[in-house]
């Protein structure tokens, strides 16, 4: 991943049919997916497009939720971005949380209630 902040640098598919979502931007865009994930959670990141395009994944999200598109913006601090964005009138939907690969993330929400996600890099 790139090391620009405040940059939209990577997007998510969240589906219930990661197979199907998957076939379908494969047909329309040609876009190969590798999966990344594990054995009870698929997560498969497109292979890199052309160039100045960003990153994304499709993950399955087992239907425990519903499906969505979201972009990430990368940010050097999560926890300071869920701070502006709560002055600045959005909503934190999913507080800061760090994956075991040492990437941190949030969930947030515009003051119209549009959903987007902020993240920073492990070792960031």
């Amino acid at each position: 991943m790139s090391t620009i902040t405040n940059a939209v640098t990577w997007f998510e598919v969240g589906t219930d049919r990661p197979e199907e979502t998957g076939r379908f931007y494969a047909d329309l865009f040609g876009w190969g997916f590798s999966e990344q994930g594990t054995p009870e959670a698929s997560y498969r990141v497109a292979e890199p497009g052309p160039e100045g395009s960003i990153q994304g994944a499709v993950r399955d999200t087992g239907g425990a939720s519903p499906n969505y598109a979201i972009f990430y913006v990368q940010v050097a601090d999560v926890a300071a971005a869920c701070r502006r964005a709560a002055e600045a009138g959005g909503k934190v939907l999913v507080p800061a949380k760090t994956n075991d690969n040492g990437l941190t993330f949030a969930h947030l929400a515009d003051p119209v209630g549009n959903h987007f996600g902020v993240y920073s890099p492990p070792g960031a």
